[in-house]
């Protein structure tokens, strides 16, 4: 089965994780893009969430598909949220927030969307503080005084960590965590979002590797440092 399909904690599934937030985050409505092996991850969304007859929230599954604009699958997260365009842009909104679906971890969606706004942010990521063990896995970014990030690499060598050193807050350097990681949580004013996926990065497949460090020298980008529990269950050792 898909990652965010597996079993955690009895009857929950890891989607369960960013979907719940979002609930108790006042944010209720909700795309989930689907590929490989989701049949079992459909069923799911399918019986569980159902909102009433008399809210406006929904948790509709996007799944991959073969159109005449797009005869081939999802190359990426970018392009899965190109191709989703077409049903996201019926709606009224401001900001896209952007989840995965495979992560542990508890966030007030609503506190980072309010610092998006009140900053003027064209694009806010959320991060985390590592350690040195686990940067090399992550893409890793340096910010300035007002948060805005200045610089981006995704998964740096061992050899180049030291000049990816960030103030991190005193608890988190006395961890020894002194690297923030993006969490691959993303918030992007919906003009650009449109703009970037459809006109200037066309042909990009990735948030991480491709729009994000890109948009950084072009765009206001902020981070919103998170110092919670988190962990990316991609893998059998997290």
């Amino acid at each position: 089965r898909s990652k965010p399909a597996v079993p955690i904690a009895g009857k929950y599934r890891l989607v369960d994780i960013p979907i719940s937030n979002c609930i108790n985050s006042s944010i209720n409505r909700m795309y989930v893009l689907t590929q490989y092996n989701s049949a079992s991850l459909n069923k799911h969304i399918k019986n569980t969430y159902q909102f009433s007859g008399f809210s406006s929230g929904y948790v509709d599954i996007l799944a991959a598909e073969q159109t005449p604009d797009s005869l081939g699958w999802f190359q990426g997260t970018a392009d899965a949220v190109r191709q989703s365009l077409k049903h996201i842009q019926n709606n009224d909104f401001e900001y896209v927030l952007i989840l995965s679906g495979d992560q542990l971890y508890q966030m007030d969606f609503a506190e980072m969307i309010d610092k998006h706004a009140a900053s003027g942010a064209d694009i806010t990521i959320a991060t985390i503080p590592v350690g040195e063990r686990e940067a090399p896995e992550f893409g890793i970014l340096k910010s300035d005084a007002e948060h805005t990030i200045t610089s981006f690499i995704e998964k740096p060598a061992k050899d180049v960590l030291p000049q990816w050193v960030s103030d991190t807050g005193d608890e988190m350097l006395s961890q020894g965590r002194t690297y923030l990681a993006s969490m691959g949580i993303y918030i992007f004013n919906r003009k650009l979002l449109f703009s970037l996926l459809e006109e200037e990065k066309k042909n990009a497949t990735d948030f991480g590797k491709e729009i994000i460090p890109d948009a950084i020298s072009k765009y206001k980008v902020l981070s919103y440092q998170y110092d919670g529990y988190w962990t990316d269950i991609g893998n059998i050792y997290s």
